[in-house]
């Protein structure tokens, strides 16, 4: 059998399409998994790169820790991290989280630093404040590529969520896991596809969203 018959096969089969182990709660799982991790690291990520931009200092640091994270492998922090916290979302999460933060900060840094220093100058001999000048100068010019960083730290957690299904959660990550257990190849490809699928959808999402947050001014001079 080759792929396209084990794809066809898989979302053929009337039973992956409804229960605990069907495509829309596999799904379900998955994408709770992705934006909570997705969520932290913005969280993270975005203040620090916006201001450590702003002042233009950090920039070494950032560049150390991003080359650092990206350095660690996330499978081995899961394992890390479940022999330290035991079995559940946590260890999940961590390693998600790292593998995100560091596109996301280092991207948000140099948006901030690239913005053009013209109507910031302009801005501050106004007497604008500091905050006022980085929300509102700095941050919508450099707003399509902080929205490139964090569709790249979301495409990169969609791909590698899967790992939930190692510590014995949900998510794609199941059909993979368990049919390599099972030696159904028919389930891996099937798994594997969706999560690939999941990305471009991820993707196209990131492209309306840059389209409509994004004023045209900004994309053209881009």
């Amino acid at each position: 059998m080759n792929v396209l018959t084990f794809i066809h096969a898989f979302f053929s089969d009337g039973s992956h399409w409804h229960g605990y182990d069907g495509i829309p709660t596999r799904l379900t799982e998955h994408l709770h998994y992705s934006l909570q991790a997705l969520a932290i690291a913005v969280v993270i990520g975005l203040p620090i790169g916006l201001i450590t931009g702003h002042y233009g200092r950090g920039g070494n640091a950032i560049a150390l820790v991003a080359t650092g994270s990206r350095a660690l492998p996330t499978f081995g922090l899961l394992v890390l991290m479940v022999m330290w916290l035991g079995f559940g979302l946590g260890p999940v999460m961590i390693p998600l989280v790292v593998l995100a933060v560091p596109p996301i900060l280092v991207t948000t840094y140099e948006a901030v630093r690239s913005v053009d220093p013209s109507p910031v100058d302009a801005a501050r001999g106004m007497g604008m404040p500091e905050s006022r000048i980085l929300l509102q100068v700095e941050l919508p010019g450099a707003l399509p590529l902080i929205l490139g960083g964090v569709r790249s730290a979301a495409i990169q957690i969609v791909s590698t969520a899967t790992i939930a299904a190692y510590v014995g959660l949900g998510g794609i990550g199941r059909y993979i896991i368990d049919g390599l257990y099972q030696r159904n190849y028919e389930k891996v490809v099937g798994g594997a596809t969706l999560v690939a699928v999941l990305a471009l959808v991820t993707l196209g999402l990131f492209w309306a969203v840059a389209r409509i947050a994004v004023s045209p001014g900004v994309r053209r001079s881009g």
